[in-house]
């Protein structure tokens, strides 16, 4: 039997090959969710630069969010991350959700980073 570790890294590497085969010259914005906290970058994998980041320890968001585990902080960083990726001139990525089941903060933060104004 499969552990659920290694099933998890199935799904990933399968996602992550699907999504480079199908759209390799937009950026990707890819999440990774830890247990305390979240991370999200947007990362050019032509180039292999990373354009934009954001976490929920930066220091920008000290006095935004209460706690680094909740819906609201994810929403949060989706904005801001959206903010420092039309800086850079990004305006459309497509989705890296690093194996993950999309539902939680997952999906808060594919919904901030929509209304910050990212396209995915």
């Amino acid at each position: 039997m499969i552990s659920k570790q290694r099933r998890y890294e199935f799904r990933k590497e399968r996602t992550r090959r699907k999504l480079l085969k199908s759209q390799p010259s937009m950026p990707r914005l890819s999440v990774y969710r830890g247990t305390n906290h979240i991370y999200a970058q947007v990362i050019d994998d032509s180039k292999g630069h990373t354009l934009a980041y954001v976490s929920s320890i930066d220091k920008e968001l000290k006095g935004k969010i209460k706690s680094s585990k909740n819906l609201e902080s994810s929403k949060v960083i989706g904005e801001l991350l959206a903010k420092r990726a039309l800086a850079k001139g990004v305006k459309e990525v497509f989705f890296d959700r690093g194996g993950r089941i999309y539902s939680g903060r997952i999906k808060a933060l594919a919904d901030g980073a929509r209304k910050g104004g990212l396209k995915f």
